[in-house]
């Protein structure tokens, strides 16, 4: 079965609220297996534009990755997230090469 992967790219406009955001998606992660690869470390932007914070999170599966995001736990986590933060966040299946 081929991973699938979240990469989001945010800009948080509140750090103290955005840490509820972080606390609530703890469990829907977990159940559904996420693994952070990254999460918000220095970057380096050589081509094209960034937001200040890049984050991958690794899932088992394509279904998996989606499931998550249309969870009732992460959509309640999402809407912490919303009010303090920019994101743009796609699900893409990995390659089995």
């Amino acid at each position: 079965m081929t991973k699938a992967y979240w990469i989001a790219h945010v800009t948080i406009d509140d750090p103290d609220a955005y840490e509820a955001y972080r606390r609530a998606n703890a469990a829907p992660f977990a159940e559904y297996g996420a693994r952070f690869l990254v999460r918000g470390g220095p970057q380096e932007v050589v081509e094209g534009q960034a937001r200040p914070r890049s984050v991958v999170i690794e899932f088992p599966s394509l279904k998996a990755a989606q499931d998550c995001y249309h969870s009732a736990g992460y959509q309640a986590a999402k809407a912490l997230r919303e009010p303090v933060s920019q994101a743009d966040v796609i699900i893409v299946e990995g390659w089995a090469g």
